[in-house]
């Protein structure tokens, strides 16, 4: 993970180059159904991260081979806008990397989603990086959950993802752009926080078992925060909804509680 120049990443008084506390985290503001077009949708602000997500769906597979006969086919398609980093414009066409992460979170929302209920169909989940400072996989995680739960689909709990992160041999929450590249590692968690059930885990680096145990406590500790601003975000789009569209179950039950 380490480029260039070390860089000191913490302070005399210990805290980060931006002022936190190693258990911070930066400010998140989240918003639903900021789409017309879109079936569910969700914005996303984590600190200078902006991201925006789109779903589509449930609906009849194209191409027809690809359906499954006994659950709901989940596609997600992460993108980086060329203007997105500071250092250099990306180029459009995808990377290995956004092909990779495309893959991560499809995997970490599938747990949350009750797949068989839509056997034959599928939902597309499109994310785009508007900015990015790190941690871009597990905030668009976390902005997907809502679009999704946006757009009616049934879910067990909503997701919400942090990274902890190794910086200077210290556990660190919520890493941002230059620490996540001048970092010792890099830790992407996800959780379903009202079922307490981990949906992702991978980790970049070296870690002791108690600073592994340690990681998973303080990404509980956050995600329980991302939870209540997920939520906020569903009751504010609730609050905007005819009365007829909430009663008919536009949303799924498992989330709304």
């Amino acid at each position: 993970m380490v480029s260039g120049a070390k860089v000191k990443l913490l302070r005399e008084d210990g805290r980060r180059l931006d002022g936190r506390a190693l258990n911070e985290m930066r400010s998140c503001k989240i918003e639903a159904g900021v789409l017309k077009n879109a079936d569910g949708s969700a914005y996303i602000e984590l600190g200078r991260n902006k991201i925006i997500v789109a779903v589509y769906g449930p609906k009849e597979v194209h191409p027809r081979h690809e359906a499954l006969t006994d659950r709901m086919l989940l596609r997600c398609r992460y993108s980086m806008l060329p203007f997105s980093v500071s250092d250099e414009r990306k180029s459009p066409t995808p990377s290995r990397r956004e092909v990779e992460i495309s893959k991560v979170i499809r995997e970490a929302l599938e747990p949350a989603i009750f797949l068989e209920e839509f056997p034959r169909t599928t939902v597309d989940v499109f994310i785009e990086v508007l900015e990015a400072d790190g941690s871009t996989r597990v905030a668009s995680i976390t902005a997907a959950s809502v679009a999704l739960a946006d757009a009616g689909i049934p879910m067990r709990d909503l997701v919400a993802g942090v990274s902890i992160g190794k910086i200077e041999s210290e556990l660190a929450v919520d890493l941002n752009g230059i620490e996540d590249q001048q970092g010792e590692g890099d830790m992407p968690i996800a959780i379903m926080p009202r079922l307490g059930e981990i949906t992702l885990l991978q980790a970049d680096g070296r870690y002791t078992r108690e600073e592994i145990e340690r990681a998973l406590q303080l990404a509980m500790e956050a995600v329980t925060k991302l939870y209540e601003e997920q939520r906020r975000a569903l009751k504010e789009r609730y609050s905007k909804l005819p009365i007829e569209e909430v009663e008919s179950g536009e949303f799924s039950e498992g989330v709304a509680q």
